[in-house]
């Protein structure tokens, strides 16, 4: 297969989801020679197990394979990423029957950011996390090591523009609500019950929406997207 067919994914905790949540994705798995990690040895087993192609290899090549990524004696081979399509997003949030609960990424660029989303939004039990196809961090190694598995199991749909997404949203009964650190009502004080969209800016971005668009809601500070979806998920102390 072509490398645009295949990524690599790295780390123990990374390696580890995939071959277990999903296996049939996984094309090989390659350990560093020597090592007797416990983690790493079950994650040996277990990829054996399922029939997957598992190789022993010296750190040089996984150095290589990882780049920048810190590995942790691990890598695998894996099918690319699968982005959901702008036109499947209607269907994700009827199939929720009312309950669908999306999480829309504004120019998050950083991809440990957008791996730290995705792992907040797996927990959180989010139907889909929305990202726009520019400006934005794509589904990759970094990302996928950063969100612990998640960007595998939850769907990520890159949409061509955002602002008519989410008015195509709100047509269909998707209540949308968007952080800003200067707005009055708290987000703790709101009824999300129902087909719910949050909206978070990025690094250096506001919600692309205008607050005449959306409801605002108060995020206790100014802070980073990740920061505000972690908040989303764990109620204030």
């Amino acid at each position: 297969m072509s490398s645009k067919q295949n990524q690599w994914i790295v780390g123990v905790n990374a390696v580890a989801s995939s071959v277990e949540n999903d296996a049939d994705n996984v094309r090989e798995v390659l350990i560093e020679a020597g090592s007797k990690n416990p983690r790493l040895i079950e994650i040996e087993e277990q990829a054996r197990r399922k029939g997957i192609d598992v190789r022993r290899v010296n750190t040089q090549a996984l150095d290589g394979v990882g780049g920048q990524v810190r590995h942790q004696g691990v890598v695998a081979r894996y099918a690319a990423a699968r982005l959901w399509a702008e036109n499947e997003l209607e269907a994700l949030v009827t199939a929720a029957e009312g309950r669908a609960l999306l999480l829309i990424l504004d120019g998050v660029q950083d991809p440990h950011n957008l791996g730290a989303c995705l792992r907040s939004a797996a927990a959180a039990g989010v139907t889909a996390v929305v990202i726009p196809k520019d400006k934005s961090a794509t589904v990759n190694a970094t990302v996928r090591k950063t969100s612990a598995g998640a960007a595998d199991r939850i769907p990520v749909v890159a949409v061509t523009n955002l602002a008519r997404c989410l008015r195509d949203l709100q047509k269909q009964g998707v209540w949308l609500y968007g952080l800003a650190g200067e707005a009055e009502a708290s987000l703790y004080s709101v009824d999300l019950r129902g087909n719910v969209g949050l909206v978070l800016g990025g690094e250096a971005t506001a919600c692309v929406v205008s607050p005449a668009s959306i409801a605002m809601v108060w995020s206790r500070s100014r802070c980073r997207a990740i920061s505000k979806a972690s908040m989303c998920r764990w109620p204030p102390a």
